[in-house]
């Protein structure tokens, strides 16, 4: 398993423990499904998230692990295109779906495991090549408004 930026775990260091074990949890399940995808980490106003993409662009991240105060979101950058024949997906935008993590239970759904299998098949997809070597890569938040830490 891919060691956990020092960068996330200081993002998340405010946190309740329980948030980031669940963060950790939800991370793991999106890396099993693929190992070679790059992780985009944000330490934004209301979450601290990690985006999943194999350019190593937002653009084509094809998911999301959202730790909010209170509860983690397993995100899905193109869900709306996704089988969820479950339901589990909440959302009602034009693309990103997401589900709520409420317990490690939740992360050994077969259903859960099929929408991640789908979304990582999704993303290679949307390049020509994996990287050889996967990276966590810090991206810069802007705004002056900030969460209590």
């Amino acid at each position: 398993m891919r060691r956990f930026p020092p960068e996330l775990k200081g993002f998340l260091s405010s946190y309740d423990p329980a948030i980031v074990r669940s963060l950790r949890s939800t991370r793991a399940l999106v890396l099993r499904a693929a190992p070679q995808a790059n992780e985009l980490i944000y330490d934004a106003y209301n979450a601290v998230s990690v985006a999943y993409s194999f350019s190593g662009r937002l653009r084509e991240a094809f998911c999301h692990v959202a730790a909010y105060e209170s509860h983690v979101n397993l995100g899905f950058n193109r869900g709306s295109e996704l089988p969820d024949p479950d339901g589990l997906l909440q959302g009602s935008g034009a693309r990103i779906r997401h589900v709520r993590i409420r317990s490690d239970t939740d992360l050994r759904t077969p259903a859960l495991l099929a929408l991640v299998d789908s979304a990582a098949a999704q993303g290679r997809s949307l390049v020509d090549s994996l990287p050889e070597k996967p990276a966590a890569i810090v991206q810069a938040t802007s705004g002056k408004k900030r969460r209590q830490r």
